[in-house]
């Protein structure tokens, strides 16, 4: 192999198409454009995302819905019965993270009210719903904010 011999495998360059060269080529007059439209002019062959040829596009049609809480991204919810698992009196984020009730992501962290708690627990700098507040007060424990 010398390389003045190197040569490009079979097939791996295909020579350009002329198109727009008389009758005879098969590709002259239109040149493969097909006749009027925004496709047979010259640099208007592209088309929005989402137009439908002037009918009321999709994304226009259907209902607005949902909305996603960009809070709840750093909120992590812990379940009322998974607070047995700490050893501590005083619940606080901290203790929350280190029993890994809460992921690393987390910046923030609420208690929600799911099953039973029969400890007496001091719940300090934590978001709680309502119901899990009477839960933890019905069990002896209290709530500070």
């Amino acid at each position: 192999m010398r390389m003045n011999t190197l040569k490009p495998a079979e097939g791996a360059r295909a020579e350009r198409t002329r198109v727009g060269r008389g009758i005879g080529s098969g590709l002259g007059k239109t040149a493969g454009r097909g006749h009027k439209g925004s496709f047979a002019r010259k640099g208007k062959g592209k088309i929005k995302a989402g137009f439908e040829g002037g009918q009321t596009p999709m994304q226009r049609r259907l209902p607005k819905i949902g909305f996603r809480s960009r809070m709840a991204r750093d909120t992590a919810e812990v379940l009322l019965y998974k607070l047995e698992l700490i050893e501590a009196d005083i619940v606080d984020f901290e203790a929350l993270r280190a029993a890994k009730l809460v992921p690393v992501s987390a910046k923030k962290a609420k208690i929600v009210k799911k099953g039973e708690l029969s400890k007496k627990l001091t719940i300090k700098g934590v978001a709680v719903t309502a119901g899990a507040k009477t839960a933890i007060e019905a069990a002896g424990g209290s709530v500070q904010e």
